[in-house]
């Protein structure tokens, strides 16, 4: 099934693409910077890119924790990205009443993993008539992302993007079972690996997550060449000061290097 996200689809034959921004929206530079870096590296790397911020973080393991800018401010910044880089935008939506804002400013509305059960949000997301991305759950089997993609499509919206980010194992770590993709690619729908959140060790720090950044790559690249269609990474300048996620982070000047290796497999994987 093709899926058309403003000026590129995604099909069968490709092409690889990205989902990459920083974990929350903490300031607005930060966030066009790192957005002009992505626009920058997909041009020159000829990768599809959306941008992916959050304007908040609804699930942090702390009440303490950052979250964001809110809503109304953090759609402002992403409106901004897009008019500075062109690039088509992704967010996550907490609940029903966040989609009309929502929908008036991104390309694709992306259903959290803790909230891939909730089934007024999905369909009301659904709604839109955008792409929905949906996280699988940690506590899901792939086989039953079926059931969540009917969801969407009942709607008549057939523009889903499923993404696999990890599976929970015991307390405060997650495994990635490979064999998802190909399930989850049953489904007929692009299948997206979220190699960043993957290493994630929710809760591993006490009041907050921790993550193992180290094996990013690793784990992409065994998901591509597997068959996943496009790769979700959050990216930071400088991941060891980031207000969210910093432990799961790819530092900004890992990006390039990353891409081209996944870039490679893939087309070897199709050809």
């Amino acid at each position: 099934m093709s899926v058309y996200i403003n000026h590129f689809i995604i099909d069968e034959k490709g092409p690889f693409f990205l989902i990459a921004g920083p974990c929350v929206i903490e300031d607005e530079e930060t966030t066009v910077q790192i957005a002009r870096f992505l626009k920058d590296a997909g041009e020159e790397l000829e990768i599809p890119v959306v941008f992916k911020a959050s304007y908040d973080k609804a699930n942090r393991t702390s009440l303490d924790s950052f979250r964001g800018p809110g809503i109304d401010k953090g759609l402002d910044i992403i409106r901004k990205v897009k008019e500075a880089t062109g690039l088509p935008a992704l967010s996550d939506v907490h609940s029903i009443e966040e989609i009309q804002k929502a929908k008036e400013v991104l390309d694709v509305i992306q259903i959290p993993a803790f909230l891939c059960r909730q089934t007024d949000l999905i369909v009301a997301a659904a709604h839109t008539g955008l792409p929905v991305n949906i996280k699988k759950g940690q506590f899901l089997s792939p086989w039953e992302m079926g059931h969540v993609v009917r969801k969407v499509t009942s709607t008549g919206n057939h523009n889903v993007i499923v993404t696999e980010r990890g599976t929970s194992f015991g307390y405060n770590n997650l495994v990635v079972d490979i064999r998802s993709i190909a399930i989850m690619k049953n489904l007929g729908f692009p299948v997206v690996f979220d190699a960043t959140h993957s290493v994630q060790l929710p809760g591993g720090e006490g009041a907050c997550s921790g993550g193992q950044k180290e094996f990013i790559g690793h784990l992409a690249r065994a998901a591509v060449a597997a068959g996943a269609d496009g790769v979700f990474m959050e990216v930071h300048p400088d991941p060891d000061r980031a207000l969210c996620d910093g432990p799961n982070a790819l530092p900004l000047h890992e990006v390039r290097e990353l891409l081209i290796m996944l870039k490679k497999i893939f087309f070897l994987i199709k050809s």
